[in-house]
């Protein structure tokens, strides 16, 4: 198996045109956009890494957006060919007119893949601890594969605490608590701020996902925890698992900021 290293020098970035093939809502200020590169290549990617969307203001200054990738494909049987990712609106946004006026067969600029939020391959822990808020769950949904073999060849256990305010803003909610259904290893526990679903869930929570933490005992010795989304809640959770003992290399942050 390859090391971090290994991986990520054969994820060399590049310049590549991306078209567009479909989008739909995940919520009401999320779309799900699914594009394929322009040129006919695959886009080799390891998963929990990001593409930058390059474009220009109004006044022709060039300007890019990071997005997380959200597809998911197998890497034993080679590279796939959709890109996915979610995409936020912000009101008065630049890179929000861009995509809510992106037709299908429309092409953007784009280049990647960057970033080194992704399972390790030399990991020995138990469990993964996977938290996030908003879009910054779209790692997670890239990860499942990977997630599923761990599971199966290293008897890991996985749980995804999600943040969302609403039940209407949780991103991709149906994909996770059907692929915990088929994974006993795996749980899904979303975190509603502001209002619960009419028929909750056994793990579904009312509150922020910092307040649930201690009820899964985070372990110095056997967990890892990757943290992903708006800044405060990964500061906060990020004090708590140092609170709790885990070393800060055993705790992966990666913060989401929205830029209009």
């Amino acid at each position: 198996m390859a090391t971090p290293a290994t991986q990520r020098s054969r994820h060399v970035p590049v310049h590549f045109p991306l078209k567009l093939v479909s989008r739909r809502m995940l919520a009401p200020t999320v779309g799900h956009y699914t594009f394929v590169r322009d040129d006919g290549q695959p886009l080799d990617f390891i998963p929990g890494q990001f593409i930058q969307v390059h474009f220009r203001y109004a006044d022709g200054t060039p300007t890019k957006r990071s997005y997380s990738l959200a597809t998911i494909h197998d890497h034993a049987l080679g590279p796939g060919e959709a890109v996915e990712i979610a995409v936020s609106y912000v009101p008065g946004g630049a890179a929000t007119a861009l995509f809510e006026g992106l037709k299908e067969g429309d092409a953007i600029e784009a280049s990647g893949p960057y970033g080194r939020f992704c399972l390790m391959p030399g990991d020995a822990n138990r469990r993964y601890l996977l938290i996030a808020t908003g879009t910054g769950v779209t790692p997670y949904r890239s990860m499942l594969p990977q997630l599923e073999t761990l599971m199966r060849e290293r008897g890991v256990e996985v749980v995804l605490l999600f943040g969302a305010r609403t039940p209407a803003e949780l991103l991709y909610g149906g994909e996770f608590r059907a692929f915990a259904e088929r994974h006993p290893q795996f749980r899904f526990v979303p975190c509603f701020s502001r209002q619960m679903p009419d028929a909750p869930h056994p793990d579904d929570r009312h509150g922020y996902v910092q307040q649930f933490l201690a009820e899964f005992a985070p372990d110095a010795a056997g967990d890892i925890a990757y943290l992903c989304g708006n800044p405060n809640m990964v500061d906060a959770c990020f004090e708590a698992l140092k609170g709790c003992g885990l070393p800060v290399p055993h705790i992966r942050r990666e913060k989401y900021v929205s830029s209009k």
